[in-house]
């Protein structure tokens, strides 16, 4: 007996990317563009849709930190965690964050405009220290240029 998935969009990018194991890792990523983050009911979704474990998909999802299991905020914070950032004052960028917008590693905003979250290497070992706010890098930090940065997007 075939099982009814009542979630449109994950029928409809099933229908874009296919329904092979290949297509997993585009579903969730467009699924986290559309919804700003994976459900639990969203992955079980996908597992139906593909014939998969929802261990399998929950187990991609987990792996990858762009692929958010929770709500995020609205700008989701990303700095980085290499050798390179910490070499050149990632400490005193992270501080600075974390005082003007008064929440730790992980946490959100009460008001769900900020996330901040440590990752891997970003590609900009180069212009070290650097972070992304969703899509957008900035490199070559100070506290007071991050300062700058945050107060722009706390305006928007």
């Amino acid at each position: 007996m075939e099982t009814i998935i009542e979630n449109e969009l994950v029928r409809d990018l099933a229908n874009k990317h296919g329904r092979t194991r290949e297509s997993l890792l585009p579903i969730l990523q467009d699924l986290v563009v559309h919804n700003r983050y994976l459900s639990k009911q969203d992955m079980v979704d996908v597992a139906r849709e593909l014939d998969i474990s929802a261990a399998d998909v929950y187990g991609t999802a987990t792996f990858y930190t762009f692929l958010d299991t929770e709500v995020r905020g609205k700008y989701i914070i990303r700095i980085c965690k290499t050798i390179s950032c910490a070499m050149k004052d990632k400490h005193g960028i992270l501080s600075t964050i974390e005082e003007i917008l008064k929440i730790r590693l992980g946490e959100t905003t009460p008001d769900r405009k900020f996330s901040l979250l440590e990752t891997n290497c970003i590609g900009w070992c180069h212009k070290a220290p650097a972070l992304l706010i969703n899509d957008t890098p900035y490199t070559e930090l100070t506290p007071e240029r991050v300062t700058e940065i945050l107060r722009e997007y706390i305006k928007k």
